[in-house]
């Protein structure tokens, strides 16, 4: 009786975490999803305002670019959280390791397109203005 019950506590915790998961990889879909079509709004404006099509260009790169940050790192979040709690086996975590080098990879393409510095490089201390502030 008490191992039919922690088999159905460990089968509502699995289901659980499944959810969860599922809702943090949804949250991730919809802010890359929203900062895409704000980001997309904000620079057209700007076109149709007649601003300098170097300076709208960079702000949308940069929105863009934050956004698409975010997501990737709330998949990362999802895809830990599946691997290790579900099903931590060697197979999964190897898949996982994998995932997070892609995934951090292109984390450091958009910081180094957004910012034109690599990640681990401080700041400049006299950094452009940013008006998407």
């Amino acid at each position: 009786m008490e191992a039919q019950a922690s088999g159905s506590l460990k089968l509502l915790l699995l289901e659980w975490t499944e959810f969860v998961a599922l809702g943090i990889e949804l949250l991730a879909v919809t802010i890359i999803l929203i900062s895409t079509i704000v980001s997309t709004a904000i620079f057209l404006r700007g076109f149709i305002k007649g601003q300098s099509r170097v300076a709208i260009y960079e702000a949308y790169k940069v929105q863009l670019g934050r956004g698409l940050l975010l997501g990737l790192e709330l998949l990362v979040a999802a895809d830990i959280v599946l691997t290790v709690v579900l099903e931590p086996t060697l197979a999964n975590v190897a898949v996982l390791g994998i995932l997070v080098l892609i995934r951090t990879f292109l984390s450091w393409s958009i910081v180094v397109e957004i910012e034109h510095r690599w990640p681990w490089q401080q700041a400049s201390r006299h950094p452009k203005s940013d008006n998407s502030a």
